[in-house]
């Protein structure tokens, strides 16, 4: 069955290259109405081009489609009800967000200025809570809305000279965690993407052939039918890219024991060590009370 999105609307931050021009066309010639986000800096953050968005558009309306441009940083609280309000004037209504926006400044961690580290968690992690923020309010109203976080690897397993990256990164699955629950009751799925694809922000260690196999439209796919009505899955952890698909999660170990009738030592941890550490009989967890499967088994109570 052919996914179809004729009616809905979507807000794709730094949709103005990469990724994010790829999600937004994409999406477009599905039915969708975009609202296309991008500043039109640089891969670090810096300048301003309007351009770049507004290409886009004019793209997704040669093929047929519905779009608008919003020039802001995602960075801007304002500029987040901007881009919710934007879509509600012209459409009256928002379905699904995706949260694109990247940069980089990448410095191993002895180097990283306070303006490296502050500026990759303005768009990163600040990025997603005001688009977010002022949406969430229109999602619950609608009992509708579909999420996709942008995460990465360096989130989840770590990279070299990424410390403010990952931070951040990690931190945006910390908030799918929480959001998958608190859209719950509301039809809103919030999923995380680690993409691997060849943009901006990779073009300078990757060589043309790896370029070609790393085309942000082998990543598409995954972020299309997430967004989907038909994808009821929330809180996924997805790495897509060079035509490869898998889930990542995190999991919980049963440990050990030591009871409350007296206090463990150090020397206690040091000795149960490696069953404190074990993965064996390790568990995903819905919740920090409960297991995936147990959730499963209690029909999703509604109140999260």
């Amino acid at each position: 069955m052919t996914l179809d999105f004729t009616g809905r609307v979507a807000i794709v931050t730094g949709a103005g290259n990469g990724l994010g021009r790829s999600y937004a066309l994409e999406l477009a010639s599905r039915g969708a109405k975009i609202l296309v986000n991008d500043l039109g800096g640089d891969i670090f953050g810096s300048g301003d081009d309007a351009a770049a968005a507004q290409i886009v558009v004019d793209e997704i309306k040669a093929a047929g489609g519905e779009a608008i441009a919003n020039l802001g940083s995602v960075s801007d609280y304002e500029n987040g009800l901007e881009m919710v309000r934007q879509c509600m004037e012209a459409w009256g209504r928002v379905d699904i967000v995706i949260t694109n926006a990247g940069i980089l400044r990448d410095k191993a961690m002895h180097n990283i200025t306070e303006q490296d580290w502050d500026i990759i968690m303005d768009v990163h992690m600040k990025g997603t809570y005001a688009v977010l923020h002022h949406v969430w309010p229109v999602f619950r109203q609608q009992g509708y809305g579909r999420v996709v976080l942008t995460s990465s690897s360096s989130g989840i397993w770590g990279n070299f000279g990424q410390a403010n990256y990952g931070a951040a990164k990690s931190a945006n699955l910390g908030l799918m965690n929480v959001l998958k629950q608190e859209g719950l009751k509301y039809n809103v799925t919030v999923n995380s993407l680690m993409p691997g694809a060849g943009t901006r922000l990779t073009a300078t260690v990757m060589d043309e052939e790896r370029l070609e196999q790393m085309k942000p439209e082998f990543v598409t796919p995954a972020v299309v039918y997430m967004c989907s009505e038909e994808n009821k899955d929330s809180g996924m952890m997805i790495e897509a890219g060079a035509g490869n698909f898998n889930r990542a999660v995190v999991v919980k170990a049963p440990g050990i024991e030591h009871g409350t009738d007296s206090l463990p030592s150090a020397e206690w941890v040091e000795e149960n060590w490696g069953q404190i550490t074990s993965l064996e009989g390790a568990t995903p967890m819905w919740n920090g009370r409960q297991t995936v499967d147990e959730f499963n088994a209690s029909d999703a109570p509604l109140n999260g």
